[in-house]
């Protein structure tokens, strides 16, 4: 429901109610009908999906995928048959591979939906009522307690010591006290909203009465599906770089289909004949199983990040991992541990560690007592509680103090709870038969209390020097971004009801620190991306000095380095945050909108970003990135669905290994296509120059099919498996606007393509002069194909076999045999000599074609070892 131009935080309860039309005594029945009418379910929309079959004909929108289906046709007419099957099986197999691919669940809206409570409960009719969740309706009014999932937006109009996680919307570990009173000023942050709860966030402590002002997709909930709706998922470089390549060969290949055409009707060969001249060079130039290998390289490469907890949802994914150089990590759970820690104590004018505390000494024995008695968290087989009641708790664990038997010693003879307007927490003992009054809270409040300070001689009066020695040692944990708790006592006349004004006369115990504390793999990681030439930047939902602090810890925000918050942000034209960019390490208090900026801003720098995080507030802005990576323990289901990435381990450190494998495939994908190319170039080069010479075709179509489809596809996807050269962490991320057939890589295809045709053409030549076209077709095909196949061994990587390992790689071994036996087959099996179009040979003709198809890779191999090898390049 609109709230006008005032929003709702600013408004008082009465307000609200007015402008929602509502009243403390809730809805009637007919008006909660009459709503839902208007607004809709409390449900979120769903988005529109392609149907498997669209996704499909996507498959062969594309150029070389039309030139095949020509070739195809026209084989159909000229009477080769087999090469028309081939050639459809080939195209059918690649959709059916890449509709596999393509076609995903979209459970993000299902995730977010799973996250509303399924009842809740309201005032209809002046009675409270439990209803579905979905039939919640602005102006309703919901009553909240401890454990509820809060099922819509709403204004808070009664409030008692209510306390709400929201760190799935906002990154904030801590929970968040509310308020009823209405919030003055502009506009504020998310988790500066107080006097609001939000769907999808947690009531951990107390309770509280809520009018709803927002359902379904007018939550923040729903605006972060609806961001997610709108987030586009971007191709990967590898993506770009194969599509350019494949338009420019689709342009030359018909280029040079027009010539070879045109020459051979020059050579005075029949139409047809001459058709087939150019639909052998069409499948000998279009490397058909390029799309596959890629896909097969890809997989394999997952199933190896799996092994080391790095599940990829999207292959296209892992090579993109390579070329990250900007890392969006959220804070919470993520680089640090998601549990307030215990950090230092202050006492008796003396610094503590949380791990050292001297229980012999009375103040430290009282402030731990003090902490353990005025809490309410518990622990065991998990920790229940406050976040920071927890991290209380915790202190006395590591002293061996165990909170229950302490606390049966001591029970609690009367409370007063915490609340956002004293902020302060008490509770009554009994101690050694002295009623005893511990506090809790914040310095500024407790401090101004207290009359008297604990020290090891004794109790002595609280004097201005003493109070500016506290107030500094806060001041200096409060800028180092820990959280800071005071701890005060006072001894009652009797056990009796407490009273607001019980909270004075107090004597000072001490103070207590406490951070969320960075993960120790973590910073190890961060230090190992910044070698590898990757950024890392923080974006987290917590306050400008905590996150800044735990920042400096991790080794990301460096001297010279900016934090920004989100409402600094707002105000931030595109054109300042592009100018400060690179200088901002650190985004505090920040929106999903502001998530989704960040990350927009480094791409337009034409930067490869990876967003890291694991609530829903994270979700958008994972599905933007290049890469989403979400967390597995902690992520929520929609962070999960929204990723292209999952660390089963929840480990910082786990990224560093996956980008390290991520180049390797890249290096490997690029090998295999060197491979693929070149071998293809030398079936081009062999078509192009007997045409011109107006020879007989040195190869029937099915034969180049055979080999780029079978003996090709083996070596390729043994490349794909090359393990990764050494150093791949200190190279810098690759860039992603540069093409992948680089003027190195293409000067090196038409070399080995011109070694292996010369080789192929020597065969053919040979054959042609002994026996006619039969032979030497079949010279050809069977000197092209075993060149190709030794030369697999040539691809695996930079350097020679000597450098590399022979045997470091046995895929490459088993492909080698297994081709050599499928083209043996083709040569001695009769039935398939005959669909192959096999002419009779000699023994001495083979062994002809066996050192012609060696020469090549033994030329190769003698410039590597000169030229390559002295230079390490893996």
């Amino acid at each position: 429901m609109s709230e006008g131009k005032t929003p709702f935080y600013q408004r008082t309860g009465q307000e609200t109610l007015k402008l929602l039309s509502a009243s403390p005594a809730g809805l009637t029945g007919a008006e909660a009908e009459q709503r839902l009418g208007q607004y809709g379910p409390n449900a979120l929309a769903e988005g529109k999906k392609k149907s498997v079959f669209q996704v499909f004909l996507e498959q062969f929108k594309d150029l070389m995928v039309f030139i095949l289906i020509i070739a195809a046709v026209i084989s159909m007419f000229s009477g080769n048959a087999e090469s028309t099957i081939v050639i459809f099986a080939v195209l059918i197999l690649n959709a059916i591979l890449g509709t596999v691919q393509h076609v995903k669940a979209e459970k993000s809206l299902e995730s977010l939906k799973a996250m509303s409570a399924p009842t809740a409960k309201v005032l209809r009719d002046g009675r409270r009522t439990l209803v579905p969740s979905a039939q919640v309706v602005p102006g309703d009014i919901v009553e909240l307690e401890a454990g509820d999932m809060v099922v819509a937006d709403g204004r808070i109009l009664e409030n008692y010591s209510l306390k709400v996680n929201e760190s799935s919307l906002t990154g904030e570990s801590e929970g968040v006290e509310k308020l009823s009173q209405a919030i003055p000023g502009g506009d504020i942050a998310l988790g500066d909203q107080k006097n609001m709860v939000f769907s999808g966030s947690l009531v951990t402590y107390g309770r509280a009465t809520v009018v709803v002002t927002a359902t379904g997709m007018d939550t923040e909930l729903g605006r972060v599906a609806a961001l997610m709706n709108q987030a586009q998922e971007r191709r990967t470089p590898l993506q770009i770089s194969l599509d350019a390549f494949s338009k420019r060969l689709a342009f030359c290949i018909i280029a040079i289909c027009i010539v070879v055409f045109g020459m051979s009707l020059f050579h005075e060969m029949a139409v047809l004949d001459a058709l087939m001249f150019a639909v052998a060079l069409a499948v000998a130039a279009i490397p058909e199983a390029l799309g596959s290998i890629i896909t097969i390289v890809q997989a394999m490469g997952t199933q190896k990040m799996a092994k080391q907890h790095a599940i990829m949802k999207d292959l296209k994914a892992v090579e993109t991992l390579g070329c990250v150089s900007v890392i969006c990590s959220d804070k919470t759970g993520t680089l640090t541990q998601n549990r307030m820690t215990p950090q230092q104590l202050y006492t008796d004018g003396k610094f503590f560690a949380a791990d050292d505390l001297d229980l012999s000494n009375e103040p430290c024995h009282v402030l731990l007592k003090s902490a353990l008695l005025d809490s309410d968290a518990t622990t065991g087989v998990q920790a229940v509680g406050d976040p920071t009641e927890v991290a209380l708790v915790m202190l006395g664990d590591r002293l061996g103090v165990d909170e229950t038997s302490y606390r049966a010693q001591h029970p609690r003879l009367g409370e007063l709870a915490f609340d956002s307007d004293r902020k302060l927490m008490s509770t009554l003992h009994e101690i050694d038969g002295v009623p005893t009054l511990y506090t809790k809270g914040a310095l500024d409040v407790l401090l101004a209390r207290c009359t008297h300070v604990l020290t090891s001689g004794g109790r002595i009066p609280l004097t201005d020097a003493w109070r500016a020695s506290i107030t500094q040692v806060n001041t200096q944990w409060s800028d180092q971004g820990l959280r800071v708790l005071s701890f005060a006592c006072r001894e009652l006349d009797a056990v009796r009801p407490l009273t607001l004004a019980d909270e004075d006369g107090f004597t000072f115990l001490g103070l207590i620190s406490m951070i969320d504390p960075p993960r120790e793999e973590a910073i190890q990681a961060v230090a190992d991306a910044c070698r590898g030439g990757i950024r890392t930047i923080m974006i987290t939902g917590d306050h400008k000095a905590t996150a800044s602090a735990i920042a400096r810890q991790l080794g990301i925000f460096r001297d010279g380095d900016e934090a920004v918050s989100g409402p600094e942000l707002d105000r931030m034209e595109q054109a300042e945050l592009d100018r400060r960019l690179e200088h901002i390490s650190v985004y505090a208090r920040v929106s999903p909108e502001h998530k989704i900026r960040i990350v927009e801003a480094w791409q337009r720098k034409g930067q490869i970003v990876s967003m890291t995080g694991d609530g829903v507030n994270d979700a958008p802005a994972l599905k933007a990135a290049d890469i989403g990576v979400a967390m597995g323990i902690t992520g929520t289901e929609v962070s999960k669905d929204a990723a292209s990435m999952i660390l089963t381990d929840d480990n910082f450190a786990t990224i560093v290994g996956a980008v390290v494998n991520g180049r390797g495939v890249y290096a490997n994908i690029k090998n295999a296509i060197n491979f693929l190319l070149s071998g293809n170039m030398a079936g081009i080069f062999c078509v192009f120059l007997t045409s011109i010479l107006g020879l007989p075709m040195p190869f029937a179509p099915v034969h180049l099919l055979f080999i780029n489809l079978l003996t090709d596809s083996l070596p390729a996807i043994a490349i794909g498996v090359e393990p990764a050269g050494n150093g791949l962490l200190d190279q810098p991320p690759r860039d992603p606007r540069e093409p992948i057939l680089t003027k190195n890589l293409m000067g090196r295809i038409l070399a080995y393509g011109g070694l292996i045709a010369a080789s192929t053409l020597t065969a053919y030549w040979v054959g042609l002069n002994a026996a006619g076209s039969g032979l030497a077709m079949t010279l050809a095909f069977a000197t092209l194909t075993l060149a190709r196949l030794f030369h697999g061994f040539n691809c695996r990587g930079n350097g020679s076999l000597f450098r590399l390992g022979l045997t470091t790689n046995k895929a490459s071994l088993g492909a080698f045999a297994v081709g050599v036996l499928l083209l043996a087959s083709v040569l001695f099996v009769p039935v398939l000599s005959r669909l192959f179009l096999v002419s009779p040979f000699t023994m001495g003709q083979i062994g002809l074609v066996v050192l012609l198809a060696f020469l090549p890779t033994l030329l190769i191999q003698i410039y590597k070892v000169l030229f390559r090898d002295r230079k390490k390049v893996n």
